[in-house]
C-alpha cells in the first residue's frame, strides 16, 4: 500500500476511535446523571431526544416521565 494512503486511513482509523470513545462518554453522563440530562435538554435539545427513544427502544422505558417529573416539580 502507498505511504500516503496508510498515513490517510491510519489518520480515518483513529478518528474513528475517538469518535467511538466521545460518543461512549457521552451516553455514559447522560444515562447516569439526571442533571446532565437537564443541562442537555437546555443545550442539545436533539441529543437528548436520541438518547430517550434508544433508551426506550431498548425496552427500558419511564426515564423521560421521570426526568420531566423531577424538573416541573424543581419549578415548583
Amino acid at each position: 500500500m502507498d505511504p500516503l494512503a496508510k498515513k490517510i486511513f491510519k489518520g480515518g482509523l483513529i478518528a474513528e476511535l475517538v469518535d467511538i470513545f466521545g460518543a461512549y462518554i457521552l451516553f455514559k453522563k447522560i444515562n447516569t446523571s439526571q442533571d446532565f440530562r437537564q443541562t442537555m435538554r437546555k443545550k442539545c435539545p436533539f441529543i437528548l431526544e436520541v438518547y430517550y427513544k434508544s433508551i426506550e427502544h431498548s425496552g427500558m422505558y419511564g426515564i423521560r416521565e421521570q426526568d420531566q417529573e423531577k424538573w416541573l416539580n424543581s419549578k415548583n
